[in-house]
């Protein structure tokens, strides 16, 4: 014998409150994961684009060291240019990524294994390892 009568009781179609919460903080989540994420790669290719600058400003005065072993004087003029855009020197100066606040370069040529160009930072994390640049 049945206790209630199931041709008189609709089923209600749609979404309780507590269903909808579940999958807005479901959403949420994602999104903020998302961010973390992104954040992360923002800073690894920061890092590489500091590296690179390093990198390629390092050849340049070890080529112009090499090319000029007279010379002892090797600024940012000889390097980047007298203008600074690059016109008439090896390279055009390197745009710092964020966390970098400017790049100077030093006025002679540094021994083997020191880097040249020198670069403030605001975020410590995108400097170079020193370990790293040894062989440049």
């Amino acid at each position: 014998m049945k206790l209630t009568n199931t041709l008189n009781m609709k089923s209600k179609s749609g979404m309780t409150l507590l269903e909808l919460t579940v999958v807005i903080l479901v959403l949420l989540s994602l999104i903020s994961i998302l961010f973390v994420g992104a954040r992360a790669w923002k800073k690894g290719s920061d890092r590489s684009a500091n590296i690179l600058n390093l990198r390629n400003s390092q050849q340049a005065v070890r080529g112009h060291a090499n090319m000029n072993p007279d010379t002892t004087l090797i600024d940012e003029a000889v390097i980047f240019g007298t203008t600074g855009t690059g016109t008439g020197g090896y390279l055009r100066k390197p745009t710092p990524p964020t966390g970098i606040t400017t790049y100077t370069g030093a006025a002679a040529a540094p021994a083997v294994g020191t880097l040249w160009l020198a670069a403030a930072y605001t975020d410590s994390t995108l400097a170079p390892a020193a370990a790293t640049y040894a062989d440049w």
